[in-house]
């Protein structure tokens, strides 16, 4: 019995300094902790031959499947804005990649299978907690509908790792669009390689935006299409409510997906400051601060593209200008788009904006519950009598009964009726997200317990987050005050 990966390596296939050759270092006893089933069959792969002893070993590193071309990728990065030339994989390695069913190629990666040229003084692996957290919000976020790598398995080694105390050790196989980063460009551009710039973009307009390739001036509609991306994921990071944790250059993925589940979260009370974070000591990548920090990146990645624009330097920055001048309106449209329908707009009219920015500022105001406030306001779009489910979220209710009071009016312009409002706003504003007292309960169960029930639970509820699920009502609560978890970590 084989597993078959049915790998191309496209990407191995360009020139040797953009990544370093290594395989993953064995390990000595691999279980497997979960299989994405429905992943794999789309992936074309066979569920059950991966749930087997063989399996476990390729998904943690020990065998090498056929046709594996492993690589660690070169990239560099601004961290916290100061820039460090090099940093790349050091805990994760590139098997190769397949095409799935709908055509698309995905990247198969190790994400802790030991060490690299590029580790530094890490020890390549990673610990069961992290990898936990990556597989559910990875997940969570899939089912949500926003961009983002996700999770095929996760795998205890068998191993130890030692961080702030020695913890088990594990491997998760994340699949990824590609691994392409801002920061993969960054190390090009950072040695002068103009050509190897030139190269990584053809390659990343095959790969991602084909249409690029006909533009009269493809690396200009590279640029514009990452741009275009990036303002549109980042609008639907805030409209859920989630706070990447460590917006850096290497974790802003060209591919326009999620990348690297390190210290996110997801917001209880409505906070636009908010931070959880253990390292974002200042605040960088507040949750309101993530949109003008995209740009930022995005800002260094045109940086990188300069040679490619045109001869001239100074006319290759006012192009380049000129495209990133747009990442505003295009954040904007997105990001105003998508909370008139959480508020069950269903057309654009002046005040708008300023409808929502004051039910958000009243929720600010008074810690209303950021995911339960607008998936309640739902229910009190079909009856008033509703009402009182939101109006507890707030410390002071009579804040929201003004509110809701012009909301009213306004939807009263239009045609649509209540329940089609309703049902129009259950469908963009979920009643389950991956709360952070909920994911370190689950962790805390399965390292300390070896107890992965409450793991299979969550994963079950956030698999279809905007259902009722009243048999799991109790997960769409937010924290008691002691459960309240108020920093999250990174995996190194």
């Amino acid at each position: 019995m084989t597993v078959h990966f049915p790998f191309q390596n496209t990407y191995a296939a360009l020139p040797p300094n953009f990544f370093a050759r290594v395989a993953p270092t064995p390990v000595n006893s691999p279980r497997l902790v979960k299989l994405n089933r429905a992943l794999a069959i789309h992936l074309g792969l066979d569920p059950e031959l991966l749930a087997s002893p063989e399996g476990a070993e390729i998904l943690a590193g020990t065998r090498l499947p056929d046709g594996a071309d492993p690589i660690a990728m070169a990239y560099a990065g601004h961290q916290f804005g100061q820039f460090v030339p090099q940093l790349g994989d050091g805990r994760a390695i590139l098997l190769g990649e397949v095409i799935d069913a709908d055509g698309v190629r995905r990247d198969i990666q190790l994400k802790g299978s030991g060490p690299t040229p590029f580790s530094r003084l890490g020890d390549g692996r990673a610990a069961l907690g992290p990898v936990l957290r990556e597989y559910i919000v990875s997940e969570a976020m899939a089912t949500l509908g926003i961009p983002t790598t996700r999770s095929l398995a996760a795998v205890v080694t068998g191993e130890s790792v030692m961080r702030e105390t020695v913890l088990p050790g594990a491997v998760l196989t994340r699949v990824a669009s590609s691994h392409i980063r801002v920061g993969t460009f960054q190390f090009l551009a950072a040695r002068g390689d103009t050509e190897g710039v030139r190269r990584l973009a053809d390659h990343v307009i095959a790969r991602h935006y084909p249409q690029a390739a006909s533009a009269e001036r493809p690396y200009h509609a590279l640029l514009e299409g990452v741009i275009v991306r990036q303002a549109e994921l980042i609008a639907r990071w805030l409209l859920i409510g989630f706070i990447h944790g460590v917006m850096n250059t290497d974790n802003t993925s060209i591919s326009g997906e999620t990348i690297d589940y390190g210290p996110c979260a997801f917001m209880d009370h409505y906070d636009p400051a908010t931070v959880f974070s253990s390292i974002d000591q200042q605040g960088r990548y507040a949750y309101a601060n993530q949109p003008p920090i995209a740009l930022w990146n995005l800002v260094r990645f045109a940086e990188c593209l300069l040679p490619l624009l045109a001869d001239q330097q100074e006319k290759a920055i006012a192009e380049a200008k000129d495209l990133l001048d747009t990442f505003a309106g295009k954040f904007s449209t997105a990001h105003q788009a998508g909370l008139r329908k959480k508020i069950g707009l269903f057309s654009a009219r002046e005040g708008d904006e300023a409808l929502v920015q004051d039910l958000l500022d009243a929720m600010a105001k008074n810690q209303a519950d950021f995911t339960l406030a607008f998936r309640r306001l739902a229910e009190a779009a079909r009856d008033r009598a509703n009402d009182g489910a939101v109006r507890q979220l707030f410390a002071d209710p009579t804040a929201f009964d003004e509110w809701a009071a012009r909301w009213r009016q306004r939807t009263a312009d239009e045609p649509q009726p209540a329940e089609e409002r309703r049902n129009a706003m259950r469908a963009v504003n979920p009643a389950f997200i991956p709360r952070n007292h909920r994911i370190e309960a689950v962790i805390k169960a399965a390292v300390n317990g070896n107890d992965y029930a409450p793991f299979e639970e969550l994963l079950t509820v956030l698999s279809k987050p905007f259902d009722d699920q009243p048999e799991y009502a109790g997960y769409a609560e937010p924290p008691q005050p002691e459960q309240r978890v108020l920093q999250t970590f990174c995996g190194t």
